[in-house]
C-alpha cells in the first residue's frame, strides 16, 4: 500500500458505521471502475471504507483489497444484488485465465490450489494446509475464541521453479523476492510459494507422495516447511476472524502467532502435526540476543513495528516476538485471548499511536516491569 493511499484513507468509515460526514456505508454489491496502471478496470465488490474526498477501500468478490484514490475513481454503481464472493468454480476459472497455460487446480475443503508443478506435491500441500486449518480452529475453540469459516476460498499459488515464482511475486515484494520461498499477501489474500522439492521439472512430473516426504526430510528442509506453515497461518488468521486485514495488528502479535504454529515435525510423514512447541531456531536466536539486548527492547518491540523493517534489527525482532508470544500464551492464555479479541475488532486503516498500543496491552496484562521479570524467569526453562 502506498503512502499516498494511506494518507488519503487516514480518515475512514467502516461499513455499517457512520462516516465523518454522517453518511452510512452499505454492504451491497458495487461496480467500481477506476484507473489501474495504464488502463481502466471494473471490479465488483463491497466498499469497506471511504474518505471525505471519495477514495475507497474495496473488497472484491475474489477476496482482493483495492485501495482506490479519489483521483483514480471513474465510476461507482450500486447494484441491487447482495455481495456474494466468487464460488470455487468461478474463482478457479479466473485463476487459470490469469496464470496461463500449464496451471491446474486442486481443491480441498477450504483451499483452492493453482499449480504448475506435480499433482503429488499439490495434494501433499493441500493435506498439510487442511491439517493446519483444523488444528488452528481446534486450538482457538479450546481457548473459547469464536472463529468463523472463511468468506472466500483460501487460494494458494504453487510455482514449479524460482524463475516463475519471482516473475509473479516481484510486483508485491520487489527485490526481496530473492530472499523468500513463499509469502501471504494481505492485499490479494493469496498465499504464493515455490515447489519445495527442488528437483528438475521432468523428474517432478512423476514423483510420488512418498518421494516428496523423503525429499522434505533432508537436512535444511525444516526451515523450508516451517516457512510454508508460517505463511499459511497468516492466511488462516486473516480469514477466520482472529485478525483483520489492513487493520493495526502489531507485527509482534501477527508474527509471534505464525511462529507459534510454524514448527514442523519432519519425523512425521505429513510434515506437520502439532503446534505450540518450542521453536528451536527462534529460541536459539533469542537466547543469543538476550545478553546484548537493550533495556527497552521489549517496549520498542510492542509500541511500533520499526524493528521489523530494519535489516539490522529484523532477525532479533522476530526472535524476541516469538519468545514474548510463546511466554504469554503459555503462562497467561486467558489474557492472550482477551488481547486477541481486542485486536480482532480494530477498524481497517486506522493506526494506533505507540502510547495507545502500550496502554491497551498493559490494560489487559498489567504493568510491564513485573511481567518482564516473569518473562526472564521463564526464559531459563528454555536454556
Amino acid at each position: 500500500m502506498t503512502r499516498r493511499i494511506l494518507a488519503m484513507l487516514a480518515l475512514v468509515a467502516l461499513c455499517g458505521g457512520v462516516s465523518p460526514g454522517g453518511t452510512r456505508c452499505a454492504w451491497g454489491m458495487e461496480k467500481v471502475t477506476f484507473r489501474h496502471q495504464d488502463h481502466s478496470l471494473q471490479v465488483e465488490g463491497k466498499v469497506l471504507a471511504e474518505d471525505r474526498q471519495g477514495g475507497v477501500l474495496l473488497l472484491g468478490r475474489d477476496g482482493r483489497m483495492w485501495t482506490i484514490g479519489a483521483d483514480e475513481l471513474l465510476q461507482r454503481e450500486t447494484t441491487p444484488e447482495p455481495f456474494i464472493p466468487f464460488s470455487k468454480e468461478e474463482l478457479g476459472k479466473r485463476l487459470l485465465a490469469e496464470l496461463g497455460p500449464g496451471f491446474q487446480l486442486y481443491s480441498t475443503k477450504h483451499y483452492l490450489i493453482c499449480y504448475n508443478t506435480s499433482d503429488a506435491f499439490a495434494r501433499w500441500t493441500g493435506a498439510m494446509f487442511e491439517r493446519l486449518y483444523r488444528a488452528f480452529h481446534t486450538f482457538w475453540k479450546r481457548k473459547r475464541f469464536q472463529l468463523h469459516e472463511p468468506e472466500f476460498p483460501l487460494v494458494a499459488l504453487v510455482f514449479a521453479d524460482r524463475a516463475s515464482f519471482e516473475r509473479y511475486a516481484r510486483e508485491a515484494l520487489g527485490d526481496a523476492v530473492k530472499e523468500v520461498i513463499g509469502f501471504y499477501n494481505q492485499r490479494t489474500n493469496r498465499m504464493v510459494l515455490v515447489d519445495l522439492t527442488g528437483v528438475a521439472p521432468q523428474r517432478r512430473r512423476y514423483m510420488t507422495s512418498r518421494e516428496i516426504r523423503r525429499l522434505l526430510s533432508r537436512p535444511g528442509a525444516e526451515r523450508t516447511v516451517a516457512t510454508v506453515i508460517h505463511e499459511a497461518t497468516h492466511q488462516i488468521a486473516y480469514n477466520t476472524g482472529l485478525q483483520r486485514r489492513f487493520s493495526d495488528v502489531p507485527v509482534w502479535v501477527s508474527e509471534g502467532l505464525a511462529m507459534y504454529f510454524e514448527v514442523p515435525d519432519l519425523k512425521s510423514s505429513r510434515g506437520w502435526r502439532g503446534l505450540g512447541k518450542v521453536n528451536p531456531v527462534r529460541a536459539r536466536g533469542f537466547l543469543q540476543y538476550f545478553p546484548k539486548r537493550p533495556p527497552d527492547s521489549l517496549v520498542q518491540l510492542m509500541k511500533d513495528d520499526k524493528r521489523f523493517r530494519d535489516p539490522q534489527q529484523m532477525h532479533h525482532a522476530y526472535d524476541e516476538a516469538w519468545a514474548w508470544y510463546f511466554f504469554l500464551m503459555k503462562t497467561r492464555p486467558q489474557q492472550m485471548v482477551q488481547y486477541h479479541q481486542l485486536l480482532a475488532q480494530k477498524p481497517v486503516l486506522r493506526w494506533d499511536t505507540p502510547q495507545k498500543r502500550l496502554e491497551e496491552f498493559t490494560g489487559i496484562f498489567g504493568p510491564l516491569p513485573p511481567l518482564e521479570k516473569a518473562f526472564f524467569r521463564f526464559l531459563k526453562s528454555l536454556r
